[in-house]
């Protein structure tokens, strides 16, 4: 069986030698064996570990995330689910650039030929552009906001121990932690979660779904389904017709 040093694994996932020296410091990703002289060796499993760690490196989980999930005993049941919803998800991005690709073309075959112009087809693309303006916003609204409450907090803190002034902290807080509870119940109500262990899609409490450990796509939580506890998928919900 291969065996690979700190920097021909480095090299085959395209990261530096000191990105992988940092998971062996932090335990996600150790050597199989050391040589005589004391130099670090990976073997073939750890190549692929190494590759699964830099896939979710790159899909914007972080360096506790990747650790969180690595150590759970359904890891390879979490990852491989992640991994498939992340091909759905590249899949559907790239039916819906097609389908503005041929609604683009469409267009500019009527913007072309004047005969063939059609009103329609620029209020489908309006539509479409609308649909990705309203989500932004969404996105956009929750962000500033969560800024605004931050910037209130941190001058009320600041003030309390610089001033000593703690009336300001103690008007702030409640105000934060509703404004926490209301937009935590907003974001609970447009999502669903899906076990890797049954596949069953449901809605957790909003109790266990809030205090529940995640990462950025999912939640540690126990399916009504199959009764398992696991890092469960974060999906949209499917609005009601």
């Amino acid at each position: 069986m291969s065996k690979y040093t700190t920097g021909e694994i480095a090299k085959i996932c395209n990261v530096s030698v000191r990105t992988v020296q940092y998971y062996d410091s932090r335990e996600i990703l150790m050597p199989s064996e050391l040589s005589d002289g004391g130099r670090r060796l990976y073997s073939e499993n750890d190549l692929k570990k190494m590759k699964v760690i830099c896939y979710l490196r790159e899909i914007g989980f972080s360096i506790n995330d990747v650790k969180k999930l690595l150590s759970e005993s359904n890891s390879k049941k979490v990852i491989s689910f992640i991994v498939k919803r992340q091909k759905e998800v590249l899949e559907s991005e790239i039916l819906e650039k097609k389908t503005q690709l041929n609604r683009v073309e469409s267009l500019l075959e009527g913007l072309t030929n004047t005969d063939n112009f059609s009103l329609e087809k620029i209020c489908d693309m309006a539509n479409v552009m609308e649909d990705k303006k309203a989500l932004r916003k969404v996105r956009f609204n929750m962000i500033w906001q969560g800024i605004l409450i931050d910037l209130f907090q941190i001058a009320s803190i600041v003030l309390w121990a610089v001033k000593g002034i703690w009336i300001p902290f103690a008007i702030v807080m409640p105000i934060v932690i509703v404004w926490a509870i209301l937009i935590s119940r907003y974001y609970f109500k447009k999502v669903n979660y899906i076990c890797p262990e049954c596949g069953a899609i449901f809605k957790p409490k909003f109790k266990s779904a809030f205090f529940a450990n995640h990462t950025p796509n999912t939640r540690k939580l126990t399916c009504p389904n199959c009764g398992k506890k696991s890092f469960c998928f974060e999906t949209a919900k499917k609005p009601t017709v």
